[in-house]
């Protein structure tokens, strides 16, 4: 049980340090889609709405995690809050983060 706590903190801890590294600039490779992207694609994008974007998600989706160990939050409803939120990043990436 305790290894359980462990990897779940250690999943957590990665998530808010992918965050801070997006949010810092060093990781557009890792935003799924962009790295594989043409360079006219790329070039219609807002790159810094996206990194700020991304890394939110990150950063809510870590927190949320320890919400599991504690038993506050099921782990359907996880599941349909990280449902509900990558939705409204796909629309927020395809609207908020284009460039105009």
């Amino acid at each position: 049980m305790v290894m359980g706590y462990i990897v779940i903190y250690a999943i957590m801890a990665l998530m808010i340090a992918m965050g801070i590294v997006i949010l810092a600039g060093k990781g557009d490779g890792l935003i799924a889609g962009y790295n594989t992207a043409s360079q006219e694609q790329r070039d219609k994008v807002n790159i810094k709405r996206l990194r700020l974007l991304v890394a939110i998600v990150l950063f809510l989706s870590g927190a949320l995690i320890p919400l599991l160990t504690l038993e506050l939050m099921g782990g359907i409803a996880y599941a349909v809050i990280i449902m509900m939120a990558s939705f409204v990043v796909v629309y927020l990436a395809n609207t908020w983060a284009m460039k105009k």
